[in-house]
């Protein structure tokens, strides 16, 4: 208890610390940047939830991405050019996610993942399943993969807000919608009661 009461007076006040930096020869405006950019930093480490969320969601970008060029390679059938056409609008929607997601992470302090074996690692999004090799398996499957993502997107809204995070709150918020509108149009890809399929 002494100890911690002596360290606390041994500590330099908020206006002692901005003097000195001042004397050392750094603009106070410059001082104050550098202490929140280092507040920031430390409270973004790697283990925290925030970091954590958005890595796993630049891993999940990528293994869309590769997905969805995947059911775009392998589209066949009567439906040939419009699914060939829409898998590969996906694939370049989500591929600039990624980006996004990666810069928010350098924004708070960290290195973004990219290393092939980490971002599967760190994927919820598993790789495409070989077997399903019939165009509604590969929607259903697409549609599954993106129901798992905006759910986590939602909780990473959650924790954002939780963490007084507005930036990476409201990046989810405009990342979720792309994919909101991509599952809405695969879901009702799968629908039967249309009365042109039986």
């Amino acid at each position: 208890m002494n100890t911690e009461r002596t360290q606390s007076r041994n500590r330099p006040s908020p206006g002692q610390e901005q003097q000195r930096r001042q004397s050392d020869g750094v603009p106070l405006a410059e001082s104050k940047a550098q202490a929140v950019s280092e507040e920031i930093s430390r409270e973004n480490q790697p283990q925290n939830a925030v970091v954590m969320q958005l890595q796993r969601q630049v891993a999940n970008a990528y293994m869309l991405y590769t997905n969805y060029k995947h059911y775009h390679w392998n589209t066949y059938g009567p439906l040939f050019r419009d699914l060939h056409l829409l898998f590969d609008e996906f694939a370049e929607a989500v591929l600039k996610t990624a980006d996004r997601f990666a810069e928010r992470i350098r924004m708070i302090g960290q290195d973004p993942l990219f290393g092939p074996i980490e971002l599967s690692e760190a994927a919820s999004v598993k790789t495409a399943d070989r077997a399903n090799f019939t165009m509604r398996d590969m929607i259903a499957e697409a549609d599954r993969n993106l129901l798992v993502v905006i759910k986590e997107m939602r909780e990473g809204v959650r924790t954002a807000n939780e963490q007084d995070d507005p930036g990476t709150a409201d990046l989810y918020t405009q990342v979720v919608q792309i994919h909101e509108k991509h599952e809405w149009w695969l879901r009702d890809m799968l629908e039967k009661s249309d009365g042109f399929i039986r």
